[in-house]
């Protein structure tokens, strides 16, 4: 499984991509607003991908075909690793076909059901983001929307790559990654929680408290 880190915090970005624990980044406008202040968000973008080699989810403020295709063009000649996000609407998945057909490769978001990531891969998007936490916060079970799209990509020789997006705490990965979902877009409080657990921490405290007393008896004979 892939992870991207969901942000476009500079320093979290940097961390993340230093510690060789990232394989992508995924923003939206909310994001980019938050980070840039008053800077130009393409800047921030050009940025970003600066720091990654992965993909670089950029997404249009557009809901019209023309409009998210317009802005679609223009995002992808901020660098070639930009992967353009375009919300599930029937003119998304229009621009989707408009833009693939130019070589633009796009990550359909909003997606909450599995036939709503099918039309999308058949439209020809890279990646669809069924967003997991979103979904149980209503009710429902958000996996089950990875687990029906893994298995109908499965059945078809889908290519598109299933991502696993509004994640909320680390079961959920463990879970997405159990499932087959090819890709998890995390906040960084949640990649930085993987990286923890009590255990360790207890572990390595007896280690170095063992080590810290041999040492001293190594020390007491000389």
């Amino acid at each position: 499984m892939k992870f991207f880190l969901d942000t476009a915090s500079l320093k979290d970005i940097s961390w993340a991509a230093q510690a060789g624990l990232i394989d992508g980044i995924t923003t939206n406008p909310s994001l980019l607003a938050k980070q840039a202040g008053d800077l130009d968000p393409r800047d921030v973008l050009k940025e970003i991908c600066s720091l990654v080699e992965g993909p670089v989810s950029a997404e249009v403020v557009s809901i019209d075909t023309a409009g998210m295709v317009n802005e679609g063009t223009e995002l992808a000649k901020i660098a070639d690793n930009i992967v353009v996000k375009i919300p599930m609407l029937e003119e998304g998945m229009v621009a989707v076909r408009q833009l693939g057909a130019a070589g633009i490769k796009t990550n359909v978001t909003l997606c909450f059901s599995s036939v709503q990531c099918l039309l999308a891969a058949k439209a020809g998007a890279a990646f669809v983001s069924p967003f997991i936490g979103r979904i149980d916060d209503v009710g429902q079970e958000g996996m089950d929307v990875i687990r029906e799209a893994r298995v109908i990509f499965d059945n078809y020789g889908i290519e598109t790559e299933i991502l696993a997006a509004s994640i909320r705490h680390p079961r959920h990965v463990v879970e997405a990654a159990m499932i087959g979902a090819d890709v998890a877009t995390l906040p960084p409080d949640v990649l930085k929680k993987l990286l923890l657990h009590p255990l360790t921490d207890r572990g390595l405290d007896q280690f170095l408290s063992d080590w810290s007393k041999l040492a001293a008896r190594a020390k007491a004979t000389v």
